[in-house]
């Protein structure tokens, strides 16, 4: 290569990482004819095609594939060194940041978010759009998200996964509800009871997995797309729900409902984070991604408490 080097090796890094001749001119903030050249001088030097179109974006070849992590490492440390003159100051600079989440996550972790926010980053703005897991890291690559958060564990070469915490799962019943009346649920109480469940594009698939390996899911007798229609649901009916326990604190906090014990353990799920690689992300992605980490990553979930009655604790 010759003194363009760094610049096609940022081209190269963020068209692996996208999989978009458009989202890469936008973040370089060129223009795609600009970042089509690079890249033909890139095949060019490489003698290999590097990329092929495909629907779902441009996908790697083996060559690209063997290139990339040297590439990707040597410009993290370049751009480590130059950061410095290339931040984001939350403090002083406006910030509009567009985020994906669950409607649980619209409920539990939105408003920690922005409250931190209005501390650290009082100009800055949020959007929110509605999660769909199938859809998300296609509208990371787009640039129509900054980051966003879910429970699947997606796995792309495109994206980084940072963990938050991590989730277990609780019945929840209306707080008089006429059968169940103590603070756990045996599994004959659970299979003689109705159940709400919940499906959708959030990725919560665990209730509705349960309630099917132990022989429940004809005792459903509401299929809804949304976890925030269950405390209005639950607190005038007999009917039982599966949830996340930290959400179901939430619910409980606010409505007449009580949190009760299931007779089976449910393996804890990781809530997580995504976003770009760093490379990949303009300054203000990169305060928000560290920024989402530090704030959403700090709940105490239940999971990580010692056994005992259940508690109130990460409700602040």
């Amino acid at each position: 290569m010759g003194s363009f080097d760094l610049n096609l090796a940022r081209v190269f890094v963020l068209l692996y990482e996208t999989g978009s001749v458009t989202a890469t001119a936008e973040t370089l903030h060129v223009t795609q004819p600009t970042v089509s050249y690079s890249l033909a001088k890139l095949r060019r030097h490489f003698d290999d095609e590097l990329f092929h179109r495909t629907g779902r974006g441009l996908t790697p070849t083996a060559g690209a594939r063997r290139l990339y992590e040297p590439l990707q490492r040597a410009l993290a440390g370049i751009d480590g060194a130059i950061r410095q003159g290339d931040a984001f100051d939350p403090r002083t600079m406006a910030g509009r940041f567009t985020v994906g989440l669950s409607d649980l996550g619209e409920v539990t972790l939105l408003p920690r978010l922005v409250a931190a926010a209005r501390e650290r980053a009082p100009r800055a703005s949020f959007t929110v759009r509605p999660l769909d897991v199938d859809e998300a890291e296609s509208q990371l690559r787009r640039g129509e998200l900054d980051a966003f958060v879910a429970t699947p564990v997606l796995n792309s070469h495109r994206t980084v996964r940072i963990p938050l915490f991590h989730e277990r799962y609780v019945g929840m019943v209306a707080a008089d509800h006429p059968r169940i009346r103590g603070a756990s649920v045996t599994l004959a109480e659970l299979a003689a009871e109705h159940h709400a469940s919940v499906y959708g594009p959030s990725g919560h698939v665990l209730p509705r997995s349960v309630l099917a390996t132990h022989g429940l899911l004809d005792r459903v007798a509401v299929d809804a797309t949304r976890f925030t229609m269950l405390p209005y649901l639950l607190e005038g009916t007999d009917l039982v729900a599966i949830v996340p326990e930290y959400v179901g604190e939430v619910f409980t906090a606010s409505r007449r409902l009580r949190l009760v014990r299931l007779p089976f353990e449910t393996e804890p799920i990781e809530v997580a984070l995504y976003a770009r690689h760093e490379a990949s992300r303009s300054p203000s992605q990169r305060w928000l991604v560290q920024f989402m980490a530090e704030v959403l990553g700090e709940r105490v979930s239940p999971a990580q408490l010692p056994p005992g009655p259940l508690t109130d604790a990460g409700i602040r």
